[in-house]
């Protein structure tokens, strides 16, 4: 436990650190390297120095995806959390914004006052340092204190973030953070928030029973149920055309996009269908062709964060080329669209780490080349090597 006398220290050596041009390793050390480095991101965002309240944002898109139900099973036990603690508990998307919360009647009206509410944009490029976000960037659990925070009108807060990870795919779904003042900070605040994100995955669990999983970026693969199906390559295409259309298929435009002019039998189809709701267990509806399942995927996670402007979402999520060897005219489309929509964003994109972790992972991604060399001093170390890479 922390006595008053140790917190209003530790807030002043903070407060005395944040006004230094520059910083020591040790002083570095003594705040937290991820700390220092969201400070450096934060200035290099350019926030406007009167924000005094988190942007507010549509979210509207979040409602019936996997988190917003399983939030549903689970907000009741949540709220009793907040409510008890005399904190106010958030859950963010991929993206930082806060999409669901729950709040004492302590912390309520600062929560409003601060846009800590549904719809309000907590990410670093919008507010600078704070849990939500920076737990979001390590993929770990973290305590933001006082004026560790970025924006001043909440270095009265102290902040618990923790990601959450869908136990079945292992994916980041977003991250759940509980607040209260700074005089309140306890070392049992990162134990406490991790706890309710185990609350949060029991409940995605329970709801995950006649689930799909689909990964296409690399690696084909459909997880059923958390476990792994046998596929041929025309089944695993039919099933990734049947998630892109969740409406259905009938016969005849499900073998227009799977085949195109390639002359292959209704009846091929038909068996592959057959064989396919073998392995589904029923989960394969007709008249029109669908998938009865709750199904999640990769391609489609990635489109999401897209829409939502979460590039660096989707890049972490695009490991590779979807379904490169592919033939289906329908899947090739897509792909194409796909590819258009990320090289848009990654040559409007100004955080460099997210585009240097990009090209670590997909070498050949030159269009983040370009967006980097436009970006990055001539004098930085990694400028040299990415013209030579353009040139090869």
């Amino acid at each position: 436990m922390f006595t008053k006398k140790d917190l209003s220290h530790h807030r002043g050596a903070v407060e005395q650190l944040r006004q230094s041009i520059s910083w020591s390793p040790q002083q570095a050390q003594e705040v937290g390297q991820s700390i220092m480095s969201s400070w450096q991101r934060s200035i290099s965002a350019c926030i406007p120095k009167e924000r005094m309240a988190a942007p507010l944002v549509d979210n509207t898109a979040f409602k019936g995806n996997t988190l917003a139900s399983a939030l549903q099973r689970c907000e009741a036990e949540l709220r009793h959390v907040a409510q008890q603690s005399s904190m106010v508990l958030a859950i963010g998307d991929v993206g930082s914004t806060i999409v669901w919360t729950a709040a004492s009647r302590e912390m309520q009206a600062q929560a409003e006052q601060v846009h800590f509410v549904s719809g309000g944009k907590w990410s670093e490029d919008a507010v600078g340092t704070n849990a939500l976000a920076l737990s979001l960037k390590t993929r770990q659990s973290c305590c933001v204190f006082s004026s560790e925070h970025y924006m001043e009108s909440v270095h009265d807060w102290v902040c618990y973030a923790t990601p959450i990870v869908d136990p079945y795919s292992n994916q980041l779904l977003g991250v759940v953070d509980l607040s209260t003042t700074w005089k309140n900070h306890n070392t049992l605040g990162v134990l406490a928030v991790e706890r309710c994100a185990s609350i949060i995955q029991t409940a995605l669990l329970e709801q995950q029973k006649q689930r799909l999983y689909i990964r296409a970026f690399s690696v084909s693969q459909v997880l059923f149920n958390g476990k792994v199906l046998v596929l041929t390559p025309r089944q695993f295409e039919i099933m990734t055309i049947l998630a892109l259309c969740p409406q259905g298929m009938n016969l005849d435009k499900l073998h227009s996009a799977l085949y195109g002019e390639r002359k292959v039998s209704m009846g091929t189809l038909k068996a592959e269908m057959s064989q396919l709701r073998d392995l589904l267990g029923g989960m394969l509806g007709s008249r029109p062709y669908r998938l009865l399942a709750q199904v999640e995927a990769d391609f489609l996670q990635a489109e999401q964060a897209l829409d939502a402007g979460y590039l660096e979402s989707a890049l972490r999520l695009y490991t590779g080329v979807f379904l490169a060897k592919t033939e289906s005219p329908f899947l090739c489309a897509w792909r194409d669209c796909l590819e258009s929509r990320l090289s848009d964003a990654i040559f409007k994109a100004k955080d460099t780490d997210t585009l240097l972790k990009h090209i670590a992972h997909v070498p050949d991604a030159i269009d983040a080349v370009e967006r980097l060399i436009e970006l990055l001093p001539e004098t930085h170390p990694a400028h040299q090597v990415l013209e030579k890479y353009k040139d090869a």
